[in-house]
């Protein structure tokens, strides 16, 4: 069984920066994108940010240029660097991850979720 735990939110002022971390565990053979979504209560899962196998990043352009995503394939873990957070950034964040078992079964597992709350 393969897991993500996700660390890293919290309360921050508008203006400051959090880092969030999701490490995966279990039989996972391939990775094939690792990201970032956020979904406020009674919207929709939006993206934040990927990273994919081949070194691939996209953002959504709300993020551009204030957040990084960035990864560690020996850890399995990936991470988001979030800088001059605003007050609408206030969201729960899910970690994804798209790969395959070891045995080479299709794989697409999504964390618990961290609550990130920027105040103003």
């Amino acid at each position: 069984q393969v897991q993500l735990v996700e660390s890293g939110g919290g309360l921050v002022q508008a203006g400051e920066s959090l880092r969030l971390s999701c490490a995966a565990s279990g039989s996972i053979g391939s990775l094939a994108a690792m990201g970032w979504y956020r979904q406020a209560p009674g919207k929709q899962r939006e993206l934040v940010a990927v990273s994919t196998s081949g070194g691939s990043t996209n953002y959504a352009e709300f993020v551009k240029g204030r957040f990084t995503i960035s990864r560690d394939n020996a850890k399995r873990t990936v991470y988001l660097q979030m800088n001059s957070l605003k007050p609408e950034d206030t969201d729960n964040y899910y970690c994804t991850l798209r790969g395959t078992t070891t045995f080479n079964r299709y794989l697409e597992v999504w964390g618990q979720g961290t609550l990130v709350t920027v105040s103003s």
